[in-house]
C-alpha cells in the first residue's frame, strides 16, 4: 500500500527549516513534512510523537547536536533513516556520524531542490515497507498552502489553487496557546483535543463552514471559512468555547481574529493579529478567557518618559517614600498600555530595580541584602507571564527596599547639608560656609568629602542644577533668569554646569520635559 514518506526537519535556524519546508511541493513527490525541531533534544520528543521515516538534521546545534542525536536515533529507532545537512567545515563531524548509520549527507552551501529530492528519494528506497505515494493533485495541498501563507512565503497567483478546499467568501482565525507551551511531548494530543472542542462549538453556531488546522508550534489554530453572514455568530461561539474550556484549564486563553475576505490575507492576519493577541496582549489580559481586537479597551494616552535621574536623586536625598510612591503610580499607568513591547516593559522594571539599589547604597543605606536578592527579582520579572505579576514583584521589591537601615549621618554633617539646601541660591563658597560653622576651610573640604562621597562644590552644583531642572519642567521662568535664581551670577557658566550634569542645554531640557 502506498503512503507518504514522513520527514522531520531538525535545524537550529528557523529560516533554514522554512526554506526546506517550502523548497518543493513535497506531497506531489510523495513526501510529507510532519514537523520541525530546533535541536536534538526537541527532535527526540517529536520523534516519539510523529514517528517519521526520515530525519533531516543539521550537525552543529545547541543543547544536543546532530551527531549525538543520530547515535540515539539509530540505537532506539533503527528503522528511521538519517540524512545530515552540513557545511564543508563540518566534514569531520559528518564522517563520525556516518559511523552511526547516516544514510546520506547534503552540503548546505549547495542545497538545491533537485539534489535534496534525489537524496530523499534514494533514502526512501532503503525503507522496505515504504512505497511512495505521489499526490494526484498537480498543485499544492491546502495544508501546504496554509503553511506557506503563515510562514510568509508567496502563494500561487490563482485563487483556484484553494477554491475547492475553501468554498466560502469569509475567513477568521481562532486559536489558543497549548497547555505547557511549545515542544512538549503531549502537544499533538492537546491540540487534537482543543481542536475537537472548537469544532464541536462551531457546528452548534455555524451552518455552512469548513475548518483547517494552521501549523503553529505551541498553538492550536483553526482557519474558519464560512459565509459572510455567519461571521456575526462566530464571537458567540468563541465565547462559549472559552468559558467551557476554562472549566478544565483556568489559565487557557483563546483568541479570535477579525474577519477577512481573502485567503491571501491569511499570513498577515496570523502574524499581525492572532499572534499579537496570543503572545502580546495576553500578557496584559491574562484572565480575559477570550481576546479579540473588538473587546480590547481604548489604548491609554502615551506617558511621558519616567525621569530616572530625578527619581534616584530623590532617593539619595532621603526622600524615599515620595519617590517610591511616584514610581508605583507611574508603573501602574505604564502597564495599562497593552501595546508596550513585553521585552521593553520587563527591561524597564529591571533597570529601575537596579538603579533603586544603587541610589539607596549611595545614600548610605545598608543595601547588602537587597543587592543580593535583586537578582531573584530580575529572574522573576524575566519569567513573569503577566503585567500584574511584574507589578507585584516591583511592589515586593520596594517593600523590602523600604526596610533598609537609615544612614548614620554625623550631626555636624546634617547641619551642613541643611544649611546648603537653605542657602544654595546665595553666593555660597567653601570659605563662607567654613566661617559660618567656625571651621578651617581646608578641614571642612576634607570633612565634607569624607562624609558625603562627593566634594563640597560638586554637591552645591548638584543641588542648584536639580532646582534649575525643576523650574525648567514646571514653570515659565525665562531661562536667562533661572541661573540667577539658583545661585549662578554668570549665565554662560550656569549653562555649562547644567549641561555637565544633565547632558543637555537648559533650552533642550525644557523642550524635552514640557
Amino acid at each position: 500500500m502506498s503512503e507518504y514518506c514522513k520527514v522531520l526537519i531538525v535545524d537550529d535556524e528557523l529560516l533554514v527549516r522554512q526554506g526546506i519546508r517550502h523548497h518543493l511541493n513535497w506531497e506531489a513527490e510523495g513526501f510529507r513534512i510532519v514537523g520541525e525541531a530546533g535541536n536534538g533534544q526537541e527532535a527526540l520528543a517529536r520523534i516519539e510523537e510523529l514517528r517519521p521515516h526520515i530525519l533531516l538534521t543539521d550537525i552543529v546545534m545547541p543543547v544536543m547536536d546532530g551527531e549525538e542525536l543520530t547515535r540515539i536515533v539509530k540505537r532506539n529507532y533503527p528503522e528511521i533513516e538519517v540524512i545530515v545537512l552540513s557545511s564543508f567545515s563540518e566534514f569531520a563531524y559528518v564522517r563520525s556520524s556516518f559511523q552511526s548509520g547516516v544514510a546520506d549527507y547534503i552540503l548546505k552551501p549547495s542545497l538545491e531542490s533537485q539534489e535534496l529530492l534525489r537524496v530523499l528519494k534514494s533514502t526512501a528506497d532503503r525503507i522496505p515497507e515504504l512505497k511512495l505515494q505521489a499526490s494526484a493533485q498537480s498543485g499544492a495541498s491546502i495544508e501546504s498552502l496554509i503553511d506557506k501563507a503563515v510562514s510568509g512565503y508567496p502563494l500561487p497567483d490563482t485563487p483556484e489553487a484553494w477554491a475547492e478546499a475553501l468554498p466560502y467568501d469569509s475567513f477568521a482565525l481562532l486559536g489558543c496557546i497549548l497547555p505547557g507551551g511549545a515542544g512538549g511531548p503531549g502537544d499533538s494530543a492537546a491540540a487534537d483535543r482543543l481542536a475537537s472542542m472548537a469544532e464541536r462549538e462551531l457546528r452548534t453556531h455555524l451552518v455552512s463552514y469548513v475548518c483547517h488546522r494552521v501549523p503553529s508550534p505551541g498553538l492550536m489554530v483553526l482557519l474558519v471559512n464560512t459565509e459572510a453572514g455567519a461571521l456575526s455568530r462566530l464571537p458567540g461561539a468563541a465565547k462559549v468555547l472559552a468559558e467551557g474550556s476554562r472549566e478544565q484549564d483556568p489559565e487557557l486563553l483563546w483568541a479570535l481574529s477579525g474577519p477577512f475576505g481573502s485567503f491571501a490575507e491569511l499570513g498577515t492576519v496570523y502574524r499581525e493579529e492572532l499572534l499579537k493577541l496570543l503572545q502580546q496582549y495576553r500578557f496584559f489580559f491574562p484572565d480575559a478567557g477570550l481576546l479579540s481586537k473588538a473587546v480590547l479597551p481604548p489604548r491609554p494616552a502615551a506617558l511621558p518618559e519616567f525621569e530616572v535621574g530625578r527619581y534616584t536623586e530623590e532617593l539619595k536625598r532621603g526622600q524615599i517614600e515620595p519617590a517610591f510612591g511616584r514610581l508605583r503610580d507611574y508603573a501602574a499607568a505604564f502597564v495599562r498600555d497593552y501595546e508596550t513591547d513585553v521585552f521593553e516593559l520587563k527591561a524597564f522594571f529591571v533597570n529601575l530595580l537596579f538603579h533603586t539599589t544603587l541610589a539607596l547604597g549611595e545614600a548610605g543605606l545598608d543595601v547588602k541584602r537587597l543587592d543580593e536578592e535583586k537578582y531573584a527579582y530580575f529572574k522573576g520579572i524575566d519569567e513573569a507571564q503577566s503585567a500584574g505579576s511584574v507589578l507585584g514583584l516591583l511592589d515586593a521589591f520596594l517593600e523590602e527596599a523600604g526596610t533598609c537601615e537609615e544612614p548614620r549621618v554625623d550631626a555636624n554633617m546634617k547641619r551642613l547639608l541643611a544649611y546648603i539646601h537653605e542657602h544654595y541660591s546665595e553666593p555660597l563658597t567653601l570659605s563662607e560656609v567654613a566661617k559660618h560653622f567656625h571651621f578651617n576651610p581646608s578641614y571642612l573640604s576634607s570633612y565634607f568629602a569624607a562624609n558625603s562621597k562627593e566634594g563640597f562644590n560638586e554637591y552645591v552644583n548638584r543641588i542648584r542644577i536639580e532646582e534649575a531642572a525643576k523650574l525648567l519642567r514646571t514653570g515659565d521662568v525665562a531661562i536667562s533668569d533661572i541661573g540667577a535664581r539658583v545661585g549662578y551670577a554668570d549665565h554662560s557658566y550656569f549653562c555649562k554646569v547644567f549641561k555637565k550634569f544633565t547632558g543637555m542645554s537648559p533650552s533642550r531640557y525644557r523642550k524635552n520635559h514640557t
